[in-house]
């Protein structure tokens, strides 16, 4: 046989195993055709825990029935430019004077929660501060113009209103006096812009006060992620509850965001929308913190509840019979722990509201009824001689000559100018201070300046501090 004919029949015979083999493939390594069914693809983890599907499934339903009622708030500000100055204006003679910068324009993002479906929307008072022009985008992308109905810069806490011809999925309240540490919390909002962001984590702590972030803190914190757009937005549990609303961080922390509890939130979102302000209640008596000691020589095992030092005339408290030397231990069924839970709960309790009130008097656990009433926003605060204002605790000095500063919030507005503890004001603007009444009147007057001006004693020194008037709004 010649060699080209071996070649031939060497190739033919390569080309038919080649075509028998290619016919000859399995239904398993043949492609599935449309309609076929597609075997199962091999997974890492076959069978996850039980309980990580069904905290997956949670969180999945939670996110998918809580997000339509979250909205997205764009606030939308003017800031109007200074006037040109002097030596501006005379260098270039009358073609300037008398003008000023245009103005400039800016918007704050934010995030909301639908709580009742003609229109209502529960959010924080600072994302809407000062606005001019006020966005409300839903989860469905309608945009409507938004009403500010009332806002308490107090708890930072603000409601608007949108009109909508139809009903909107309003999101469901919960209760967050039922809050534990270690539950799980669900923030949903729209940080930097990204609308409908879920974030995970748990209730780290409940009850944080002394913040200085606001006059009345009760914070739920939690480490579930909260950044700036977040704010406004809603805090669930597993349930699908709002329990909070996201209100700050803490900017040199990570996982430590504070949220508003509901119930408190929902009592002041009340009378917004009632009444477009809010009036807290008032007790008038002055208060103190047990030591152990003065626990121990009242008959408590452990300092709880406030001390009084003080009844005020013609005040709840002396129409109830409360009396210098009673421990109070607990209003309308929750326990006092100090004298910050007792303003805090007095504060929330609305006005003409009767409740029981629990004290110890002589070593006897008693209860009285107290009409609580309504509280001036300069009223004296209820530790006796002192004054809650600026981030700071104030109080009357022995010779009349200024007030002094008890203590300053690390974040708050005075602590920002400057002011330490131990410091006496001597002067607000141009008013001499003698007292806190005295206080409380410059304050009043200085609100339509654009500075806030101190004189300080420190020491043997004096010195003048100084901050914007727009801070104390």
């Amino acid at each position: 046989m010649s060699h080209f004919r071996r070649t031939f029949l060497a190739l033919l015979l390569s080309g038919l195993l080649v075509a028998a083999v290619t016919g000859c493939k399995t239904d398993s390594e043949r492609p599935s055709g449309p309609g076929e069914k597609r075997d199962a693809r091999v997974l890492p983890v076959p069978q996850p825990a039980p309980e990580l599907v069904a905290a997956q499934a949670a969180f999945i339903e939670v996110s998918e029935k809580v997000t339509p009622s979250v909205v997205n708030i764009q606030a939308a500000r003017v800031n109007r430019g200074p006037q040109l100055g002097p030596l501006f204006e005379d260098f270039f003679n009358e073609l300037f004077r008398g003008r000023s910068l245009p103005p400039q324009r800016s918007r704050s993002l934010g995030s909301g929660v639908i709580i009742s479906a003609d229109g209502y929307i529960l959010t924080n008072e600072h994302v809407v501060k000062g606005a001019e022009e006020i966005k409300v985008k839903l989860s469905d992308d309608r945009i409507y113009d938004g009403r500010l109905v009332g806002s308490d810069p107090r708890t930072d806490v603000a409601v608007l209103k949108i009109d909508s011809d139809e009903e909107l999925p309003a999101a469901v309240l919960g209760d967050s006096d039922r809050l534990q540490v270690g539950q799980w919390a669900l923030a949903i909002g729209n940080p930097f812009g990204l609308d409908r962001t879920l974030t995970v984590g748990v209730v780290s702590a409940t009850g944080r006060t002394d913040i200085g972030i606001e006059d009345f803190e009760d914070f739920i914190q939690t480490d579930a992620s909260i950044n700036p757009g977040n704010s406004g937005g809603p805090l669930l549990n597993i349930y699908g509850e709002v329990v909070g609303i996201n209100t700050a961080i803490v900017a040199s922390g990570q996982g430590i965001g504070f949220a508003i509890p509901i119930n408190m939130a929902r009592t002041i979102a009340h009378q917004l929308m009632s009444t477009g302000q809010v009036a807290r209640g008032w007790l008038g008596v002055g208060i103190q913190d047990l030591s152990a000691e003065l626990a121990e020589s009242f008959g408590l095992d452990r300092a709880t509840g406030a001390l009084v030092n003080r009844v005020l005339p013609d005040s709840p408290a002396q129409q109830a019979g409360i009396r210098r030397g009673d421990i109070l231990l607990a209003l309308n069924g929750r326990t006092i722990r100090n004298t910050r839970d007792l303003q805090l709960q007095v504060a929330g309790t609305p006005a003409g509201k009767t409740v029981p009130l629990e004290i110890l008097r002589d070593g006897e656990r008693l209860t009285v009824e107290v009409a609580i009433r309504s509280r001036d926003r300069a009223a004296v605060s209820e530790t006796a001689g002192e004054r809650r204002c600026l981030g700071l605790t104030l109080t009357n000095t022995e010779n009349d000559d200024g007030i002094e500063v008890k203590d300053v919030s690390p974040r708050g507005i005075g602590a920002a100018a400057g002011i330490r503890t131990g410091d006496i004001i001597l002067s607000l603007n141009n008013s001499r201070l003698t007292d806190l009444q005295s206080f409380d009147r410059a304050l009043k007057e200085v609100r339509n300046n654009r500075i806030v001006r101190l004189l300080i004693k420190r020491g043997e020194t004096t010195l003048y501090l100084a901050f914007p008037a727009a801070d104390m709004e």
